[in-house]
């Protein structure tokens, strides 16, 4: 009965074996790029309608499927600004951004047909039926890669090469032995592997740890980081937020156009990023989204946080936006 399983040895990573993942039902994917990439193979739509405000990264399977593709603007509520009707060899997308616009979704399901749902930033918004949904695991939690697909055909699964990912994780080890700045190039490496990997199955290692994390755990502190940081900066937030069902966001989003704040949390340690440069060339000046690429702050609010560390960004800010 043991003939192919190892015992004995030297040991590996202590994982919890009694969790289960998140989205057990959902195929198990190696990036959400590569979810799309998916989806087009098995659906064969010829042309895509995507927001303008969104990775480059997105476009790459768009492009190798051969995917026409036409970008659409958003207004301040993140609603789309469209109204074509959408042909059944074309498909329509709309991204859940930082995880608080379920709202969006839902009124989307009854609007269009063909529609799929990048809840890459909405890892703990569960799928609507019969509606293609994809999520990122890396954007939520420490590993390598991974993605989760919900759709009506799985049967290309069978034929895909499982990742492997233990020589993709020196980046997430070394910000534990060292630090994330001087881990950061490792991050990048890992990132611009993407690039250039193709479609795969999870790996293992991936879907090892994804079964060991505590998920209500993880969405209770970032529901209670984000109310907190809202409380203190709603009235600085060039954004109108509805905190009444959250539900694990990616990020509090601050909108602020305070000159060079920015570079200041990121000079103390308070890393925050851009979302994205490329979007300002694709949209008009002076527009909603070449205002989010360029004073969206989108602060970390996530498990590895607590209300101290809020508080700490909360000063911080403060003490920024009165100088």
């Amino acid at each position: 009965m043991h003939d192919k399983k190892e015992i004995g040895g030297y040991f590996g990573l202590e994982l919890n074996p009694e969790k289960k993942e998140y989205h057990p039902d959902a195929l198990k994917l190696n990036s959400g790029r590569y979810s799309l990439q998916y989806i087009f193979q098995t659906k064969r739509y010829k042309k895509i309608y995507l927001p303008a405000y969104i990775c480059d990264s997105v476009l790459q399977p768009i492009k190798k499927e051969g995917i026409s593709y036409e970008f659409y603007s958003i207004n301040e509520c993140f609603e789309p600004i469209f109204d074509k009707p959408i042909k059944d060899d074309e498909c329509f997308m709309y991204v859940n951004y930082f995880g608080i616009n379920n709202k969006n979704v839902k009124n989307l399901i009854s609007r269009y047909k063909n529609l799929i749902i990048d809840n890459t930033q909405a890892f703990f918004a569960l799928p609507c039926k019969g509606v293609d949904t994809f999520y990122s695991t890396s954007k939520f939690f420490g590993v390598a890669d991974g993605a989760y697909l919900y759709t009506d055909n799985t049967d290309h699964l069978i034929h895909l090469e499982r990742d492997t990912s233990f020589d993709r994780m020196f980046h997430l080890l070394k910000r534990i032995d060292i630090s994330a700045s001087d881990a950061y190039d490792l991050f990048l490496k890992n990132g611009k592997h993407f690039d250039n990997c193709g479609l795969k199955s999870m790996s293992k290692l991936t879907e090892a740890i994804l079964g060991s994390i505590n998920y209500e755990k993880c969405r209770d502190i970032r529901n209670s980081n984000f109310s907190f940081l809202h409380k203190e900066l709603s009235k600085h937030n060039g954004l109108n937020i509805d905190v009444g069902k959250l539900n694990g966001p990616m990020i509090y989003p601050f909108l602020n156009d305070k000159a060079g704040l920015k570079e200041k949390l990121i000079e103390n340690k308070i890393y925050v990023a851009t979302y994205w440069k490329e979007v300002r060339d694709r949209v008009s000046e002076y527009s909603f989204e070449e205002n989010l690429v360029n004073c969206l702050i989108p602060l970390p609010i996530d498990q590895r946080y607590n209300l101290e560390d809020m508080e700490y960004i909360v000063k911080f800010i403060k003490s920024m936006l009165v100088s």
